[in-house]
């Protein structure tokens, strides 16, 4: 099973950018559509942007045009660019395959933190 490890978050300012990095602890995920989640304070986890094995790419409604999702296989790792950078957007932020679900193994995450 894949064990994801998620970096790349802090504080940033609104209007800011952070970027985002998903790798694997174990596992491979050159092979797998892999996705970015975020779940802010109180609450559920939900979809923010996915990557297909070949790189098309898809995105929450809230977030096109700001963020970016791209993948580098024989690093072993999916990034997320994030720009412009809204309130709204703090969240602790993970990644998993696309679809992933309660019953799959979650990684720490990441806190992104946007305010003044």
């Amino acid at each position: 099973q894949v064990q994801f490890v998620e970096s790349g978050g802090g504080w940033v300012q609104p209007g800011g950018s952070l970027r985002l990095s998903c790798t694997a602890s174990a596992g491979d995920i050159s092979v797998r559509h892999i996705a970015w989640y975020r779940q802010a304070p109180g609450k559920q986890r939900i979809f923010v942007a996915a990557i297909s094995r070949n790189g098309l790419a898809v995105y929450e409604s809230s977030v096109t045009g700001r963020f970016l999702i791209s993948r580098d296989n024989a690093k072993n790792a999916v990034t997320l660019q994030m720009n412009d950078l809204e309130p709204a957007d703090t969240a602790v932020y993970y990644c998993n395959r696309n679809g992933a679900g309660s019953e799959d193994a979650w990684g720490q995450g990441t806190l992104v933190n946007v305010s003044s």
